[in-house]
């Protein structure tokens, strides 16, 4: 059994979690902790404070009694915001808090692009503008081309988790463009999951998105690979182990 231990901010499109354990269809468990955010609000003083060591590390000991082998922040907003080196260190003092490997939502997408073999991405973004532009920097930094960000000003990540299959499918579809060899949907408050293939079949390219790429990373540190096409192509790719 693997146990993957998740710190996700408040309460939007958490059963996105318990959606991939069942499609994982394996000995893996997807533990997932609620942090205090604090402010709701994609806003960046309001993000530098819900990512703060002080607003993760209660959860931590509750995810180290989980069994949990790796720990990931499963929030873009809340690591991105602080830039490429600031969000190492806030990594770095997650792991060193957890005693465990630790990522964030916003490295899971840095090295899924890469795993898929992206050099050009389109951002399809929920956030307002400068939280979308900080976003796109980071992937930057971490040596994609950005070819175009979408912000849809959603200031809440409450009013995201109200979001349906029309509403993703119409961000997907606004945060596309030709050159793009994907499409990132980055707000874990987002329910994505049941649509990864649908999105992928319409925009007939890799859809990478928040909760799909925290999960993947969390089995990258755990040094698991699972082969589970209905998280779409990213947990798709050679070499695959079977479970």
């Amino acid at each position: 059994m693997t146990a993957l231990g998740f710190l996700y901010p408040g309460h939007s499109a958490e059963d996105d979690y318990p959606r991939m354990e069942q499609l994982l269809g394996s000995d893996i468990r997807l533990p997932l902790i609620h942090t205090d955010i604090g402010e709701d609000a994609h806003r960046v003083d309001a993000l530098l404070e819900m990512g703060s060591l002080a607003r993760l590390s209660p959860g931590v000991e509750e995810l180290r009694l989980s069994g949990a082998e790796a720990v990931v922040w499963a929030c873009t907003s809340g690591s991105f915001v602080y830039g490429w080196e600031g969000a190492h260190e806030q990594v770095r003092s997650l792991a060193r808090a957890a005693g465990l490997p630790a990522s964030s939502t916003s490295f899971g997408f840095a090295h899924a692009v890469r795993e898929i073999g992206a050099r050009r991405v389109a951002v399809a973004a929920t956030y307002p503008d400068d939280v979308a532009e900080l976003f796109a920097d980071f992937l930057r930094e971490a040596g994609a081309e950005v070819v175009s960000v979408r912000a849809s000003g959603i200031v809440t990540g409450a009013e995201v988790g109200t979001w349906g299959e029309a509403e993703v499918f119409a961000l997907a579809r606004g945060g596309d463009h030709a050159d793009a060899d994907a499409v990132l949907l980055p707000d874990t408050a987002l329910h994505t999951v049941a649509h990864l293939t649908a999105l992928e079949k319409e925009l007939g390219k890799p859809v990478l998105t928040a909760n799909q790429v925290s999960v993947w990373e969390a089995l990258r540190l755990a040094d698991r690979r699972v082969n589970a096409p209905a998280l779409g192509a990213l947990f798709t790719r050679e070499p695959l182990v079977q479970s």
